[in-house]
């Protein structure tokens, strides 16, 4: 009896840890036309379903000033507009989406970034020229440097304990940007 009970208690413990934590799953989509890998990331917090598909850069070498330019929106990404998507509401900062398609740009500063968040205008809609009529709003970022140097682009979301929402960043070179979102009203 105790076996059982420990078992079943072990099962709903790892599942409420799944679906607080968020489950997450990475598709390679090919490559773009500029030879960077394209990936779609979902994940699963709480109730809601969010994704992000977006090209993945290497630093091969370069400056990360050159590649991520300060005060000017960056596409965040290669190739195609870095697209968010989500089944639910998410409210960045002030910025609140309805479930739907939305592009992703930042504009890089020395010691803050923004998350710049826009229309997606229409399917395989390309990162540049940056679209300022598409833009719903900003939310700010906090800046800091990643643990060890990262070669390519990565864009991940850490789910809160509660699953109510979490924290989107994005990584390169020593960068880490990030902002927190809430999930629902």
């Amino acid at each position: 009896m105790r076996v059982i009970i420990r078992t079943a208690g072990a099962a709903a413990l790892l599942f409420t840890a799944t679906a607080v934590s968020g489950a997450q799953t990475t598709t390679q989509l090919g490559t773009g036309g500029g030879g960077s890998p394209h990936v779609k990331t979902d994940w699963t917090i709480g109730t809601a379903h969010i994704s992000i598909s977006y090209g993945r850069p290497s630093l091969k070498g370069r400056a990360e000033a050159t590649l991520m330019p300060t005060g000017r929106p960056w596409r965040t990404g290669a190739d195609e507009a870095t697209v968010l998507t989500t089944d639910r509401r998410l409210t960045f900062g002030s910025v609140a989406l309805a479930p739907g398609s939305y592009t992703i740009n930042t504009v890089p500063g020395a010691a803050s970034w923004q998350l710049v968040l826009g229309k997606l205008g229409s399917p395989k809609q390309w990162g540049i020229p940056y679209k300022k009529e598409l833009e719903i709003g900003r939310a700010a970022m906090v800046l800091g440097k990643t643990a060890a140097p990262v070669e390519q682009l990565t864009i991940s979301i850490d789910a809160d304990r509660s699953g109510s929402g979490g924290v989107l960043r994005i990584e390169w070179g020593s960068t880490s940007a990030a902002t927190m979102f809430t999930i629902g009203s």
